[in-house]
């Protein structure tokens, strides 16, 4: 048996490999950061149909070591299907194990989405959804951080921000990125005709592309969670975040999306403006819409669950969904994906996954669609 993490996004330490029922493993926390959480291994030379075992030693430590209760590991013979291997968290570790029916398999904490699939899906928003490339920022390591625009109607009066995997181990924001760029490739789409004819959307597929090639959790090659940076960006720590800002002001925005993934809760939802100190009627009724509309339109989606809220002028406006919308006085979430199920419509096969992050990609274009005309 052999175990390997060296390929884009692999993170896995081996400790000891001696008993094939209990391959005890660590995570390798991010590069000058204490976070860790994300794992995405290959295990060949195995006999299909022998029991293996692994543990993920150090599960107890990570960044969010309430998170592993209800989560169950991700894996895959072939990296395109990917499905559920029942995992127990016990005594500080994380544990799984499965008969193979092939002689190799991958496993991960969330279907990964490779840099790869990310060139692949930039050039289907180019040559298929009528996208352009508006502009390209650097990473601190020298990728692409493409911000895409697709425009209709060079005098919409409305811009449309949406912006995914600022946290690098979130793998289902680049899923929804791929669905939204999807449903761009249809003609005859009449929500989608209207929504263009009101409005250009710019797109920033991957955020931190560094971080999740690496194998990250949270941070870039610098040790930076991107989405604590919306105050302080800069070249030298964060100039993914330094550039999307600076292309913000000069195009301007009328309503912003920061699509992530949450460890922890078992639904999709949303996490608003309320603490911001220019937080008004406006923009509460705008999130009610948009949160209600969601609901209405059958999406995998709940209001129940989700984050306290902020009091009033307690917001943390280092997080780009607070900074955006203070900035720009526009309607600014962040949209949450689970990392385990969406416990409202629960697959026990596939969890959560990259298909159903797709689906949902999809149908937010269905509610900036209906919005766009009231959004100023």
């Amino acid at each position: 048996m052999q175990i390997s993490a060296n390929f884009d996004s692999g993170n896995i330490e081996v400790i000891d490999a001696s008993n094939p029922q209990r391959v005890l493993l660590a995570m390798r926390p991010d590069l000058a950061s204490h976070h860790f959480q994300w794992f995405h291994f290959k295990v060949e030379g195995l006999v299909p149909g022998q029991r293996y075992g692994f543990s993920l030693t150090n599960a107890g430590q990570s960044a969010y070591n309430q998170a592993w209760d209800g989560y169950h590991a991700a894996a895959s013979y072939d990296q395109r299907n990917w499905f559920r291997v029942p995992s127990r968290f016990d005594d500080g570790a994380l544990d799984f194990s499965l008969e193979p029916c092939e002689a190799q398999v991958w496993f991960a904490y969330f279907e990964p989405y490779s840099r790869a699939r990310h060139d692949w899906l930039i050039e289907q928003a180019l040559s298929k959804a009528g996208a352009e490339l508006f502009a390209s920022g650097q990473s601190i390591e020298g990728r692409a951080i493409q911000l895409l625009r697709v425009s209709r109607n060079p005098a919409a009066p409305r811009k449309i921000w949406i912006i995914a995997q600022q946290h690098p181990g979130e793998h289902m924001a680049e899923w929804f990125m791929e669905g939204l760029i999807e449903r761009l490739q249809q003609r005859g789409d009449a929500e989608l005709d209207a929504l263009l004819a009101r409005a250009e959307l710019y797109l920033v597929p991957n955020m931190n592309p560094d971080g999740a090639v690496r194998g990250h959790l949270r941070t870039n090659a610098a040790g930076q969670d991107l989405n604590r940076a919306w105050q302080s960006a800069n070249a030298a720590q964060s100039p993914e975040v330094l550039f999307v800002q600076q292309q913000m002001r000069q195009v301007g925005v009328d309503l912003f999306l920061d699509i992530h993934g949450d460890e922890e809760i078992p639904h999709v939802f949303s996490a608003g403006c309320e603490g911001n100190p220019g937080y008004s009627p406006r923009l509460e009724r705008l999130e009610a819409e948009f949160r209600s509309r969601l609901v209405a339109l059958g999406a995998e989606f709940q209001t129940t669950y989700g984050y306290p809220r902020s009091g009033p002028g307690q917001a943390n406006l280092t997080l780009a969904c607070n900074a955006v919308g203070q900035e720009f006085d526009c309607l600014s979430f962040t949209l949450e994906m689970p990392f385990k199920d969406h416990d409202d419509n629960p697959n026990p096969l596939t969890a959560w996954d990259g298909r159903r992050s797709m689906r949902l990609g999809k149908d937010v274009l269905s509610v900036v669609a209906a919005m766009v005309e009231g959004l100023r």
